[in-house]
């Protein structure tokens, strides 16, 4: 089957600006795939690079070496080496993500934030409202809230939105940054039948989860990340 991402020989070191320049190290040799219809698992303590890794592969983080291959617009593209045009491209059409902590333009109410995925790649308004709120209702949103901008909901009302904005297109490629961290047990539940919908829709997923009981629920492969950690030079 082929991978519609693949990661070879992927690195990453920051760089510490302020402790005069001092190189950390996070990942080195990281190579894994996904494929359509799976959802994969990052797996490993924290600060092993987990999230590095996701945002690396969204374009959030420059690439030290190795290469990210992605399927997009029936083309393999690298995008440790693409332009900001190039990854910004991807994002609309072929890469989504659904980070940790909900980032969007202030006093938008949450039915339109969750819409506008949709109205950016040309879905009608309406058409886009209606799914958005399809999507808020199942994940046990109230609809006195969904006119109301998000930035006074609690921190589980947040997440649901930031999940229904995510799950709203058809990616082939999902990242998920802990999507259910601050959710209920209920919620949860319908985040795992959501990721169960997605990958029987095709999409490919990656994912990180803490909470074990939603890793196994969804976890098709497990990544061990601390198989890429940089080697130590010896004392």
């Amino acid at each position: 089957m082929t991978a519609i991402l693949s990661v070879s020989g992927l690195a990453k070191t920051f760089t510490m600006h302020l402790r005069d320049g001092i190189a950390l190290p996070v990942l080195a040799d990281a190579a894994f795939a996904l494929h359509a219809g799976q959802c994969a698992v990052l797996a490993g303590p924290s600060g092993a690079g987990k999230s590095s890794i996701l945002k690396m592969l969204y374009g959030n983080y420059a690439v030290n070496a190795g290469s990210i291959r992605v399927r997009h617009r029936g083309e393999e593209i690298d995008l440790a080496t693409a332009t900001p045009r190039k990854i910004v491209e991807v994002r609309r059409d072929t890469i989504g993500y659904v980070s940790q902590f909900l980032r969007v333009v202030p006093r938008v109410g949450a039915l339109d934030i969750v819409a506008g995925p949709l109205v950016e790649r040309g879905v009608g308004r309406d058409e886009a409202r209606d799914r958005a709120g399809a999507l808020l209702a199942r994940l046990n949103l109230p609809e006195r809230l969904w006119s109301l901008p998000p930035a006074t909901f609690s921190g589980g009302e947040q997440q649901r939105v930031n999940i229904a904005r995510g799950f709203i297109t058809d990616h082939p490629v999902l990242l998920l940054d802990e999507p259910t961290a601050s959710l209920d047990a209920a919620n949860r539940d319908v985040v795992v039948g959501m990721i169960a919908g997605k990958k029987a829709a095709g999409t490919a997923m990656l994912g990180i989860f803490h909470d074990t009981d939603v890793r196994d629920a969804v976890a098709d492969a497990l990544i061990d990340v601390t198989g890429f950690a940089p080697r130590r030079e010896a004392a």
